[in-house]
């Protein structure tokens, strides 16, 4: 298999860590190779996280460079227009419509850029999900993530039934029934 390339991109706190090593868990499950990276600038003060997981049948180095990457899951709008040149042309990008501002924006420094969902589809396959509605509809807003998860398995290797084993072994027990049923909730948008 010819290897895949997928980002995580998100703000502190969104559940990126949570959602690679899901992902992490169902690659190893399929017998792949994998190769995770995880850069954390001021995540734990709202900064920008990105994971970068790379498998396939033999994988030499876990960073995915620009113009590769095959799925790039954003669970906020402003780190998908921050991160869409890694994705490859025929790649698709998985976007969370929310907003949440950076430092700069919350003192007055910056303005939130306007219109980026709309600009990132000019030239990319681009799939949005407002994860936390869906999440609030499941009555627990820290799965939002996910829901994303699931909008972002229909574009990997890996059946349903699989990602739902494979969630079930890693979020914590008391937790499996509400991620299972956010995954589902991502998986059939």
């Amino acid at each position: 298999m010819e290897t895949k390339n997928i980002m995580i991109v998100g703000v502190g706190g969104q559940g990126t860590l949570l959602t690679s090593r899901v992902l992490g868990g169902i690659i190893t499950k399929a017998g792949y190779d994998v190769k995770l990276s995880e850069v954390h600038g001021m995540a734990q003060r709202g900064g920008s996280v990105v994971t970068f997981v790379r498998y396939g049948d033999k994988v030499y180095e876990p960073i995915v460079e620009e113009g590769q990457a095959d799925v790039l899951i954003a669970f906020e709008k402003l780190e998908a227009a921050r991160y869409a040149h890694f994705l490859k042309k025929n790649g698709v990008l998985i976007v969370n419509d929310q907003e949440i501002a950076p430092m700069t924006v919350v003192t007055g420094s910056a303005k939130y850029p306007e219109n980026i969902i709309d600009n990132l589809k000019k030239e990319r396959n681009v799939v949005v999900i407002d994860a936390m509605s869906e999440a609030k509809k499941l009555g627990n807003t820290k799965c939002f993530n996910v829901v994303i998860l699931g909008v972002a398995a229909k574009s990997m290797d890996f059946t349903k039934e699989q990602w739902l084993e494979v969630i079930s072994e890693t979020v914590p027990k008391k937790t499996i029934e509400i991620n299972q049923k956010a995954f589902i909730a991502g998986y059939e948008k």
